[in-house]
């Protein structure tokens, strides 16, 4: 049985060899339009907001852009995806906000970040990481779940799964990581395709794990 740092270096050692270079996975060509898809990924794919966000950001890639563009044309080029109402809402009020307070400029702090509208702690930590390479390690239902299939957390919530894979691993390798670990459970270690006994991490970390592992769902 590994031991919770050995179970950490076989991930990271892993991780580093399938993506040794890992990517943004939503398309944007700014700050800005990164957070404006950050926003728009929750409860969505990023496959589909990319689909999106191209006539949306050919349009406005900036807050002035996006309030002048008016929050119903907004919602018209997001209404396909969950929650498009609140979002229009929440990227025409949070530009507003960016323009009244921050001079067009996105903020890179947690504090300002968490006070723009449809911008919470994930959504924050996302750009911290992406955007301001500041050492942050965003949680999404891939890590989430991942983090307890692999023996890293409890997993009783998002961020006591966040506190926990900060204490495990080197604060220079967070940003990296998050991306790696995403990536890793889209391919190889989804809900579906394991549940904990299937894949490579899985079968080398707990190769004695017989029983399908139940995680706790954020």
């Amino acid at each position: 049985m590994y031991t919770k740092e050995e179970r950490s270096k076989i991930i990271a050692k892993r991780l580093e060899e399938l993506y040794p270079n890992p990517k943004v996975p939503l398309d944007h060509t700014n700050i800005y339009t990164l957070l404006v898809a950050v926003i728009l990924s929750a409860q969505s794919t990023d496959k589909k907001v990319n689909e999106l966000t191209p006539r949306l950001f050919a349009k406005a890639s900036s807050p002035k852009e996006m309030v002048l563009l008016g929050q119903t044309c907004i919602y018209d080029h997001i209404s396909k995806i969950g929650l498009a109402k609140t979002k229009a809402k929440n990227i025409y009020n949070m530009s507003q906000i960016l323009i009244q307070e921050f001079n067009q400029i996105v903020p890179n702090t947690f504090l300002e970040l968490e006070s723009l509208p449809g911008v919470g702690h994930k959504t924050a930590s996302v750009l911290m990481a992406q955007a301001f390479d500041i050492p942050s390690f965003p949680v999404d239902t891939h890590i989430h779940r991942l983090a307890q299939r692999w023996g890293l957390t409890n997993g009783k919530n998002v961020k006591q799964t966040e506190n926990d894979l900060k204490k495990i691993f080197p604060i220079e390798n967070w940003n990296k990581l998050h991306l790696q670990i995403i990536f890793y459970g889209r391919e190889y270690c989804s809900s579906k395709n394991c549940d904990g006994t299937k894949c490579h991490l899985c079968q080398k970390l707990f190769p004695n794990r017989k029983k399908p592992f139940v995680h706790i769902r954020p």
